[in-house]
C-alpha cells in the first residue's frame, strides 16, 4: 500500500512551459519542510506547448481539461486528488516555504474551514504598488483571502467546489467557504507567516497601468455588466485569461 497523502497541490495551467516549473520547485520546497507528503496535479487546460511534459518531468501528476472556465479547471483538479486537504496556486506563481506547513496546522487546530493567502508582486513600481494597496484593503474590509485557497477536500466537497463563474469565481468561494464555514462553527481566514508571490507577467508584456487602461477602455462593458447586461464581458474575459498565452 502507497504512502498516504496529506495534501493535494493543483495547479490549473494553460500553456505555461516558461513558469510551471518554477512553481512546482516553490511546492517542492514547502514540501520538503512539512512532515506529510504533498501530490502536485497539473490540471492542463488547451495547451498546445509543452506543459504537460515539463509538469510530467518535474514530478506531477497531469490531467488534461479543455473548459473555458477556471472554476471547471481546479474542480477538475480536485475531483482527481487523494488528499485530505486541498491547495490550489495559479501556475505562474509561487508559494513561501512554510506554506503547506502552516495550511496543515491551521486545518488541524479545528478552528478554521479553510482560505486564502495574502498576496505580494514579484517586483514593484509604483502602479503596482497601488494595486498591492488595493489588494490589502480590499481583502482586509471583507475578509475574503484567495490567491491561493485552501481546505479540506470534503469542504469542498460540501460547497460543491469552485463557484461556476469564468471571472470572480475566486470571491464567489471565498463566500461559500466563509457561509459553510460559520455553519460549522469555524472560520475563514488568511496564513499569517506565509504569501503567494504574484506573477507581474501580464504587466510586464502589457504596462504595469494594465487595469487601469482596461477599465477606461472597457467602461460601457463594465457599466452594462454592473447593471445585468454581460454582453461584450465574455470576449474581454477570454482576452485577458482564457485566450492569454
Amino acid at each position: 500500500m502507497g504512502a498516504k497523502t496529506h495534501i493535494s497541490v493543483i495547479i490549473p495551467a494553460h500553456n505555461e512551459e516558461k513558469y510551471i516549473k518554477r512553481c512546482i520547485d516553490s511546492i517542492k520546497a514547502a514540501d520538503s519542510v512539512f512532515p506529510g507528503n504533498t501530490e502536485i496535479i497539473v490540471v492542463c487546460n488547451r495547451c498546445t506547448d509543452r506543459t504537460e511534459h515539463i509538469a510530467e518531468e518535474n514530478g506531477a501528476v497531469t490531467i488534461i481539461n479543455e473548459d473555458r472556465c477556471i472554476a471547471k479547471v481546479r474542480n477538475a483538479g480536485i475531483a482527481a486528488a487523494k488528499g485530505k486537504i486541498i491547495v490550489t496556486i495559479d501556475a505562474d506563481n509561487r508559494m513561501t516555504k512554510n506554506t503547506l506547513r502552516e495550511v496543515y496546522s491551521l486545518l488541524r487546530s479545528g478552528r478554521y474551514i479553510g482560505g486564502g493567502a495574502p498576496i505580494r508582486f514579484e517586483r514593484y513600481s509604483f502602479p503596482l504598488w497601488c494595486n498591492d494597496i488595493l489588494c490589502r484593503v480590499s481583502f482586509k474590509l471583507t475578509g475574503l483571502y484567495s490567491g491561493i485557497f485552501w481546505a479540506e477536500k470534503k469542504t469542498f466537497d460540501a460547497i460543491g467546489g469552485f463557484v461556476d463563474k469564468k471571472a470572480m469565481e475566486d470571491v464567489a468561494t471565498a463566500k461559500l467557504l466563509k457561509k459553510y464555514g460559520n455553519k460549522q462553527g469555524k472560520k475563514y481566514t488568511t496564513l499569517q507567516k506565509n504569501y503567494l508571490i504574484n506573477s507581474t507577467r501580464k504587466y510586464d508584456d502589457l504596462g504595469d497601468w494594465l487595469y487601469l487602461k482596461l477599465m477606461v477602455k472597457n467602461a460601457g462593458v463594465l457599466l452594462k455588466a454592473a447593471f445585468g447586461d454581460k454582453t461584450g464581458m465574455d470576449k474581454l474575459l477570454d482576452e485577458m485569461f482564457y485566450d492569454y498565452n
